[in-house]
């Protein structure tokens, strides 16, 4: 094991994997820190050119040579022990970390406010950020999507707090310290790490038990699990507090309307009603999120009716109900979502604010574990669509050769619709969308990989047509 990390600003750090979200969000913290960063990736992308323009210095590729010089080095969960930097690293006695290794000491000295669970992280700490932006706290913060309100999934505040996307993915968040935590939900998921539903359940719980005594978990009383952790502190009475919509709770929201594109919800606690909150981004699983950033922000001193007002300008993260635009009554919209229970309350969520409309859900599998899995559950998630595109599985870390018996047509053959297709080229589903989709329309890209090329496409094309 490498020595326990100490970070001094000026030192040279080379990161492997730079360009993913987890990483570069961590580089552009050190960036604004003070820290020489270089790193390394097989692709360049936005978040690399951003990085780049902060003073970094990437590489595109993997080379021995580029790790020089570093005095420290930190990888991504996918970089194996064999990589070629990790090797020539540990050669030169460079120390070789993780996530997990890392964000102790990045977040020291700091309030850390870490939001998990399997659904809802990202949203929640974008709106927790947000809300805390908006009401003078100056936190910092690392997120796993950008913030539509700042342009940035990473940034570094001079108040205290500092908000940290608590990943589970690697037991990522077992190296957290933190003095707030928030549990969203807890649904079995990562099926290629996680072997079994009890070996994630677990990870959650000793996640849970690094919060100190003094500490506050705050979490979701709709969610089995979530409930239990928070009844196992209350047992010791040990600061907790519990939000929802269906089962009581300490916050509750109630009374929930719609009105033009926003979601309006009252806010109970102690049967007093605190007042109304605007949301413009749908879906109960968004009102939840919002819920917990309430309270979080709650603990950080910041008035409810300041707390409330900041979330109705709350813009939404990236990836995550974004609408990149509306052309000839045709919505067309991207999500990360990619867990049956996330593919579901997206779909629940389009079909709320767009009623109406025809509703197009484009799904691309994320890994063939995953899909392997949850096969089941998923065939149960396309009720409330009108058309589903299923294109073939985006492999991530896995080989198509390794599942030869888990392939999309093989899952198209089995869902239970009227109206579905598999499609391999991304082009052909852009020319299906072209020739069948009818204004009004929503166009809901669900993907966790690289199928938002067919919105972007679709978009283009559509923006072709009117000009």
């Amino acid at each position: 094991m490498p020595p326990k990390p100490r970070l001094i600003p000026g030192q040279h750090i080379h990161i492997i994997g730079i360009g993913g979200t987890g990483l570069s969000a961590i580089a552009r913290v050190l960036l604004l820190r003070g820290f020489q960063i270089t790193g390394s990736d097989l692709h360049t992308n936005a978040k690399t050119d951003k990085l780049q323009e902060l003073g970094a210095t990437i590489y595109r590729g993997h080379d021995a040579a580029q790790v020089m010089g570093a005095e420290i080095i930190i990888r991504s969960s996918a970089i194996k022990d064999d990589h070629v930097e990790v090797l020539s690293a540990k050669a030169q006695r460079i120390p070789v970390y993780k996530r997990f290794d890392i964000m102790s000491a990045i977040m020291d000295g700091s309030t850390p406010i870490a939001i998990a669970g399997t659904h809802g992280k990202t949203t929640t700490s974008s709106m927790t950020t947000h809300v805390l932006l908006e009401t003078g706290q100056s936190p910092s913060y690392i997120v796993g999507g950008v913030l539509a309100n700042t342009g940035h999934n990473a940034d570094v505040g001079n108040g205290e707090a500092f908000v940290i996307e608590a990943d589970e993915y690697d037991n990522m968040f077992h190296g957290l310290r933190p003095q707030v935590e928030v549990i969203t939900s807890v649904e079995y998921d990562h099926p290629d790490f996680f072997r079994t539903p009890n070996q994630m359940v677990e990870s959650f719980s000793h996640f849970v038990g690094l919060l100190a005594d003094e500490g506050l978990l705050i979490a979701c009383s709709d969610d089995p699990t979530a409930t239990i952790f928070a009844r196992n502190r209350l047992i010791v009475h040990l600061p907790t507090t519990t939000y929802g919509i269906a089962l009581p709770a300490d916050w509750n929201a109630t009374n929930i309307r719609y009105e033009n594109d926003m979601t309006l919800y009252d806010v109970i606690v102690d049967e007093k009603n605190l007042g109304t909150v605007r949301l413009p981004v749908p879906g109960k699983h968004n009102i939840l999120n919002s819920l917990a950033a309430l309270i979080v922000a709650d603990s950080q001193g910041v008035p409810f009716r300041q707390a409330a007002d900041a979330l109705a300008t709350f813009k939404g993260a990236g990836r995550r109900f974004d609408i990149l635009a509306e052309v000839e009554g045709v919505v067309i919209v991207d999500d990360y979502a990619h867990h049956p229970s996330a593919v579901r309350a997206t779909v629940d969520a389009a079909r709320q604010r767009y009623p109406e409309h025809d509703l197009w859900v484009i799904w691309q599998p994320h890994t063939f574990t995953r899909t392997r899995t949850l096969w089941e559950d998923y065939l149960r998630s396309f009720g409330d669509a009108d058309h589903v595109i299923v294109t073939d599985i985006f492999p991530s870390r896995e080989k198509a050769e390794d599942f030869p018996d888990v392939t999309a047509d093989k899952f198209v053959a089995e869902l239970f619709h009227e109206r579905k297709f598999h499609i391999s080229e991304f082009e052909d589903a852009v020319t299906i969308l072209h020739h069948n989709v009818t204004s009004p329309a929503v166009v809901l890209t669900l993907s966790a990989g690289d199928a938002p090329i067919i919105s972007k496409k679709y978009l283009h094309h559509l923006q072709a047509q009117t000009s």
